[in-house]
C-alpha cells in the first residue's frame, strides 16, 4: 500500500553502497518530520538505487516536500525490522488559503459579485451552525 506525507527534511545521512550477488547498490537514509495532531513527528526513511539517491540529493535539509512511500516489515532471527522506503519525492504544494482555511481561522470569506457585493444565495440552516460557507443551491432538473 502506497502512502503519502507532507513535511520537511530534517537530516540526510551518508550514502551507503556496496556490491551484492545482484550487483552494485546504493542506499541513503534521511529523517523526515511531519505534523501529526499538535506535535511534530519524525521518521527515518530511505531511498534505494542510484537514481533515487540522486533524486534525494536535489533537496536540502529544511525543504518542504511531499513523499510517497511504502511500509514493509520482515523477521530476522526472531526480531522484526520495518522499512520505510520513499519512492517519490516532490516539492510540497503551497496551497493558497481558501474558504476552508478562512473558516477555520474564524474569518468569513464569501465570494463577491461584480460590485464587491456577496451574491444572493439560498441559505442552508445547517451550514451556519457548522461555521461553514454554503454555496448556492442549484436546481435539480431530474424528472424524479
Amino acid at each position: 500500500m502506497a502512502m503519502e506525507l507532507e513535511g520537511r527534511i530534517v537530516r540526510k545521512l551518508n550514502v551507503q553502497s556496496g556490491t551484492s550477488a545482484r550487483g552494485a547498490w546504493a542506499k541513503q537514509e534521511f529523517i523526515f518530520e511531519y505534523q501529526e495532531g499538535n506535535y511534530p513527528s519524525q521518521v527515518c526513511m530511505n531511498v534505494w538505487g542510484d537514481d533515487k539517491v540522486k533524486e534525494l540529493d536535489k533537496y536540502q535539509v529544511g525543504d518542504k516536500v511531499k513523499i510517497s512511500f511504502n511500509l514493509s516489515s520482515r523477521e530476522y532471527n526472531g526480531r522484526w525490522y520495518t522499512d520505510v522506503r520513499a519512492w517519490r519525492i516532490e516539492p510540497a504544494a503551497q496551497a493558497a488559503p481558501g474558504p476552508d482555511y478562512a473558516a477555520s481561522a474564524g474569518a468569513y470569506a464569501a465570494p463577491t459579485g461584480a460590485q464587491g457585493v456577496p451574491p444572493i444565495t439560498q441559505e442552508d440552516p445547517y451550514a451556519a451552525s457548522a461555521g461553514a460557507y454554503s454555496a448556492p443551491l442549484e436546481e435539480d432538473d431530474l424528472p424524479f
